[in-house]
């Protein structure tokens, strides 16, 4: 199957960013779908990709920005929603993705992209967010057939410069001299967020792909303990950490799932009672310590960095004026 252009839903995002960065460089005439174009200048200078402005949720948009691709990547998700019953889940997830499939149809798109996660299962997965992910992925494999060639990636949590697992702890970490955590045996398979990007990019045009649902795993387990150890030792900090146990971490989701912003929730908790390991293996080849240093390394590296870029922004604008 001939791929030349793709519409991105989600491609301002954290993987988006990664995916549309990789598909401009094969060459792909790259549309991304955004409710703010100037929010993504990042993305507005890569010569093959064109930022629009829309409501992904609204069908005849969705049309209209689908009528002249060769196929569509879906990469919206939510890891919290505004409510506590599960609609926001299911807004996100499962209504999105039924109108998205419904879009390839009446415009004829026959490739589509799919972005589910590791653990999501729609009868068995004790969250709303694993129970959404799980009904979407079924939803565009089952009706998709047989006009639609739908593959589905099932990372494990992701990692990579600006992800929000290393940097949320980091930022924990630095104004806290104590950090109570919840189920901290959790255990992850992180994956390179290049890794999934790469992968995806490879999969748009491959026959064998098509109608397949693939896990993505790093090559190293790492519970959420060992997760914030390797951060502290990166900064050179000794935070004490505490683990909770399981009584401490449900009341702690029960309280901060009131909190503005949900920086831990009731959902997030049931999530983490599933192991986000791949049952086959690594599937992706970068590890944790070939990344994750050059973002989360020494702080006095860091700081001096982010001051140099701040002199250079300085001084362009000084040549400019």
């Amino acid at each position: 199957m001939r791929i030349d252009s793709v519409c991105v839903l989600g491609g301002g995002g954290f993987v988006g960013w990664h995916l549309v960065t990789r598909l401009n460089n094969m060459g792909k005439h790259v549309r991304v779908i955004t409710r703010r174009r100037e929010r993504h200048k990042q993305l507005l200078v890569l010569p093959f990709v064109e930022v629009v402005e829309g409501d992904v949720h609204d069908p005849d948009t969705l049309e209209r920005l689908f009528a002249d691709r060769d196929a569509v990547v879906n990469l919206v998700g939510i890891l919290n929603e505004r409510g506590h019953r599960g609609e926001g889940f299911r807004h996100v997830h499962v209504d999105l993705s039924k109108k998205v499939l419904d879009a390839c149809k009446k415009t004829g798109v026959k490739r589509l992209l799919h972005m589910s996660a590791l653990g999501a299962d729609q009868g068995g997965a004790p969250s709303h967010y694993l129970r959404t992910k799980g009904e979407a992925e079924n939803h565009v494999h089952t009706f998709g057939q047989p006009d639609i060639a739908v593959t589905s990636f099932r990372p494990s949590v992701l990692f990579g410069r600006d992800d929000g697992l290393f940097n949320r702890f980091a930022a924990l970490l630095k104004i806290a001299p104590a950090l109570p955590l919840a189920c901290p045996n959790a255990r992850f398979a992180p994956a390179y967020v290049g890794d999934v990007a790469e992968r995806m990019g490879d999969a748009l045009g491959d026959r064998a792909t098509f109608g397949q649902r693939y896990n993505l795993c790093g090559p190293e387990v790492w519970t959420l303990r060992e997760i914030v150890a390797y951060i502290q030792r990166l900064r050179g900090w000794h935070r004490l950490v505490i683990p909770l146990p399981d009584r401490l971490a449900r009341w702690q989701a029960n309280v901060l799932e009131f909190v503005p912003g949900k920086p831990f929730s009731r959902d997030n908790y049931a999530s983490l009672q599933v192991d986000s390991v791949c049952p086959e293996g690594a599937t992706c080849p970068t590890p944790i310590e070939a990344v994750v240093p050059h973002y989360i390394g020494d702080e006095n590296r860091q700081t001096r960095y982010q001051t140099l870029r701040r002199a250079a922004r300085r001084g362009q604008r000084g040549r400019a004026d």
